[in-house]
């Protein structure tokens, strides 16, 4: 007996590919914006393809350097560059550059009204650069990236004040409503709630996400991915790798992983983790390239073959459906990744165990 099929109205065939063989999800994008060494006036867009762009924010109040959303909107070429580097070294499924384009992070920068703009541009940006790179035989998926945000429904922000909040759930879904309406009508094929430290925060992007499919009449398949801090194998809210899934499978998620915050070593037990809690799911591994390392040129320690041979290690366990990079990954690593990975099987779904009797 197979798991129900969830009748979803985009990337159909992206559950059908993942039985098949093992996808492969890009890299960082902040990594490779940095290697632009872009200052104040570019990412206002000066020098970019559009004119307009660089009139509309050259005399912006703030400064914006670092907000790496905007540059969706003001030197799109350089995030196209950047999809399109990852889709030529393999990569299946690329994010769409938003991982802060909320209402709540953008305004940190005075540009929470620019949200849903950057979400749909974004969307677009990814959508053309995947189209282009398309064939019947290697389609290629856009996932719309929905971040954490930097304010947490689970943790005070004052140490003196274990119970105060700076953000409400409400507040929360929100502005997950209005991102998931802009990835959606931008052309994203997946959803992916990454990065999670608070499983609050999630479950209130999981709650939007189900007001946007109400609202539109899509259903587009979910990936979430936790971010285990330490190890302490718990996200930042408390919960432990298990008691997170139980938290979100409610979701039906297409995938669960983890990201970020550990490199592949230090993450192998919570991907066995979830690989034994979570039978009926697809698994998704996207570490860091190791850990911080200012010398690097990527920040970051582990080159691509340290990298792609700690990842070749986790498919031939059989432990995983979905592989890529976070934070210090390149095009060279994702594909060095993808040439570890490619001959290697699926993590196979097993359902069915989840419908035998427990012995006692």
């Amino acid at each position: 007996m197979s798991k129900p099929a969830i009748p979803y109205t985009r990337a159909r065939t992206l559950p059908v590919i993942l039985r098949q063989r093992i996808a492969i999800l890009d890299g960082a994008m902040g990594t490779m914006v940095q290697r632009f060494k872009l200052t104040e006036e570019q990412y206002r867009g000066k020098g970019g393809p559009d004119a307009a762009a660089w009139n509309r924010f050259k005399n912006f109040p703030r400064d914006v350097k670092g907000n790496n959303e905007l540059l969706s909107l003001t030197r799109p070429d350089v995030i196209r560059q950047i999809h399109e580097s990852y889709l030529a070294a393999g990569a299946d499924i690329i994010e769409t550059n938003t991982f802060g384009a909320t209402s709540i992070a953008q305004d940190d920068y005075g540009m929470a009204d620019l949200a849903y703009e950057m979400n749909l541009e974004s969307a677009r940006l990814a959508r053309a650069a995947c189209d282009q790179f398309s064939t019947p035989d290697k389609p290629r998926f856009v996932a719309g990236a929905l971040g954490p945000t930097p304010k947490t429904a689970s943790i005070s922000p004052d140490v003196n004040d274990p119970g105060a909040r700076n953000i409400t759930f409400e507040e929360l879904r929100a502005a997950y409503l209005e991102q998931a309406l802009g990835l959606i009508a931008g052309g994203a094929d997946v959803l992916l709630v990454e990065t999670v430290f608070d499983t609050l925060n999630a479950k209130a992007a999981l709650f939007a996400i189900d007001e946007a499919f109400a609202q539109t009449g899509e259903r587009l398949p979910i990936m979430i991915s936790g971010t285990v801090t330490d190890a302490s194998g718990r996200v930042l809210s408390g919960q432990t790798v298990t008691a997170f899934w139980y938290s979100v499978r409610h979701a039906q998620p297409l995938s669960i992983g983890l990201n970020c915050a550990l490199g592949a070593a230090l993450m192998r037990p919570y991907i066995q983790e979830l690989n034994r809690i979570a039978p009926d799911t697809f698994i998704s591994c996207y570490p860091n390239a190791g850990l911080p390392n200012p010398m690097s040129e990527t920040g970051f320690d582990e080159t691509p073959d340290v990298t792609s041979h700690l990842m070749h290690e986790f498919a031939a366990e059989g432990l995983v459906n979905i592989v890529g990079g976070c934070c210090g990954t390149t095009p060279d690593h994702i594909a060095a990744i993808g040439q570890r990975t490619n001959r290697l099987a699926p993590r196979p779904l097993q359902w069915a165990k989840l419908l035998q009797p427990q012995g006692g």
